[in-house]
């Protein structure tokens, strides 16, 4: 099986998109192109309403990804389960494929015998550990999420920490909606760690709409743009970096 990047956006939000195109579109045409999409709902006291859960729901469901809604409070353990999960349910889809090819398109994990079955999540988790990952997180700054982003900010630096932990390779980008001039503003560009956020996140305003949708879209170019690079270098010791997706 060719190792290449598993690639994923991760979305921390606490309400509904109310400004740009549709975020769940969006999702799908992520999907499509080989980037899964996650959405972490975030609430505080408060509940976050039907049409809330059901955008949080969608979005997660049509870019292939993992959605959780949670306390502000819980929210570091969250981030890392939920990329976790998306990883690993990524990693079972490639073999599942992997499987029909071999065995036929009626093939899935689910008919193996049960030792088949358990060798192949011994390979789905040494996948898990040695894999590259493109994380690139994008984070609600309308007004609502004013008090929780001092808990994003340290559920971030956990993820890192947590990630960092695996043999393969990592690498994130931070982008934030709505910026302080446009939609969306980057924050962070590709780096292999992110501990700059300290500094980042004291900076941050916060603002009352909340463009979900365009910041899915610069998500994807960016992504887009990530290739590119890799295309003008066309050198080997880059392609770590910059393989396809799966």
């Amino acid at each position: 099986m060719k190792h290449g990047t598993l690639k994923q956006v991760l979305l921390i939000t606490d309400g509904c998109s109310n400004a740009g195109g549709d975020p769940i579109m969006v999702a799908a045409l992520a999907k499509e192109q080989g980037i899964t999409v996650n959405v972490i709902g975030v609430m505080e006291n408060d509940v976050i309403d039907e049409k809330g859960m059901a955008e949080i729901e969608g979005i997660a469901l049509s870019g292939g990804g993992v959605s959780q809604v949670v306390y502000a409070q819980q929210l570091s353990q969250t981030v890392q389960m939920v990329t976790r999960k998306a990883m690993t349910q990524t990693l079972q889809g490639v073999v599942n494929n992997q499987l029909k090819q071999i065995l036929g398109e009626s093939a899935s994990m689910e008919e193996l015998s049960p030792e088949k079955r358990g060798e192949v999540m011994e390979v789905v988790d040494e996948l898990g550990e040695s894999i590259d990952m493109e994380v690139l997180i994008l984070v609600d700054c309308s007004a609502s999420m004013k008090h929780k982003l001092p808990t994003v900010k340290e559920s971030l630096l956990d993820l890192s920490l947590s990630l960092n932990a695996r043999m393969g390779e990592n690498m994130f980008s931070l982008f934030v909606f709505p910026g302080r001039r446009e939609d969306v503003e980057k924050l962070l560009d590709w780096t292999p760690k992110l501990e700059s956020l300290t500094s980042v996140f004291s900076k941050l305003s916060t603002g009352g709409i909340t463009p979900t949708g365009p910041a899915l879209q610069t998500a994807l170019t960016h992504f887009k743009k990530k290739r590119s690079l890799r295309d003008l270098l066309g050198r080997d010791d880059d392609e770590q970096y910059f393989e396809e997706t799966l």
